[in-house]
């Protein structure tokens, strides 16, 4: 039988997917020996070893779990693409791979998810929240929302919007702190520092009010990787603190966090939307990225404007 490499391109994921030849041959409709051979066949094509095989489990090398990302999104862009040519006008569908800050999944994308569900059914995402900036190419990313300058490159970058920023404190740290009327005033208090945890870096925190700046230079009483345990170390009184607005949002809103120098407006961070320039925009993809542009346009604790 001739070798099939899309086929066994399939039957390898499937057997990543459901850990064991049995079950995906199942699934596949297939005889276990034929998956089997495909598997061997493909092995043996690339030069690699894409399985660890024992007793028990199944599961991929480091070389397959590589290479079963970047097949699964090969495999389902050919399915789209085959999709597209004979029913055109169906629905978007297949796996969306996206990375964002974790303030952005988790106070603006996820909660308005159901509505995107709803629209778009077929389309399956995978959602990576965190602080790190990941290789989009390297790791299989299809997108991501991203804060900060972007120099890459390589990469397509679209603004879509700003992470806006509060500086605040409880009130149980401010009944017995030094009175704060300007920003000179500041020199006299506790600061509390966010570190990114992907470089180290801490956030430099500049205020401004209209065209006057001021730069908060004191040393940190106190630094953090996390943004809810940055936000729960101001909650607990220890310091004055600048969080994104939409992550204290809550807090702001319960009285449990107050806003200091409420017109010295801290920096915004720009935000992107970001993408490989060697990656079509396939359907499914381009569907998500202007859902996540409009949704981040149309929210004042987002929005550009």
């Amino acid at each position: 039988m001739a070798f099939d490499r899309i086929d066994a391109m399939r039957a390898f994921c499937r057997i990543v997917e459901l850990g064991s030849f049995t079950r995906a041959a199942t699934a596949l409709g297939m005889p276990k020996t034929t998956v089997s051979g495909q598997l061997q066949a493909l092995e043996t094509q690339l030069g690699i070893k894409l399985l660890h095989r024992t007793t028990r489990r199944v599961s991929p090398t480091t070389d397959g779990a590589a290479y079963y990302e970047r097949a699964r999104a090969l495999l389902e862009d050919i399915d789209e693409l085959e999709a597209s040519m004979s029913n055109r006008g169906a629905a978007p569908q297949g796996r969306v791979r996206v990375e964002m800050p974790s303030p952005v999944g988790r106070f603006l994308v996820i909660p308005a998810l159901p509505r995107f569900v709803s629209q778009y059914p077929a389309i399956h995402l995978d959602i990576g929240c965190s602080e790190r900036v990941v290789d989009l190419v390297q790791e299989g990313i299809d997108c991501a929302i991203r804060g900060g300058p972007v120099s890459d490159p390589n990469l397509v970058c679209r603004p879509i919007g700003q992470m806006r920023f509060s500086l605040c404190a409880s009130p149980q740290y401010l009944a017995t702190a030094p009175a704060l009327h300007t920003p000179a005033d500041l020199e006299q208090h506790r600061h509390l520092a966010f570190v990114f945890p992907a470089s180290g870096r801490q956030n430099s925190v500049v205020l401004h009010h209209g065209e006057h700046t001021h730069r908060i230079t004191q040393a940190p009483l106190m630094r953090f990787n996390n943004g809810g345990a940055y936000i729960a170390a101001v909650e607990a009184g220890l310091g004055l603190a600048c969080v994104p607005t939409a992550e204290a949002m809550p807090q702001l809103q319960s009285g449990q966090l107050v806003t200091v120098l409420p017109e010295w407006v801290p920096t915004s961070m720009p935000m992107s939307l970001v993408y490989p320039y060697s990656r079509h925009l396939s359907a499914r993809v381009r569907v998500f990225a202007d859902w996540a542009m409009a949704l981040m346009a149309n929210d004042p604790l987002w929005t550009l404007g």
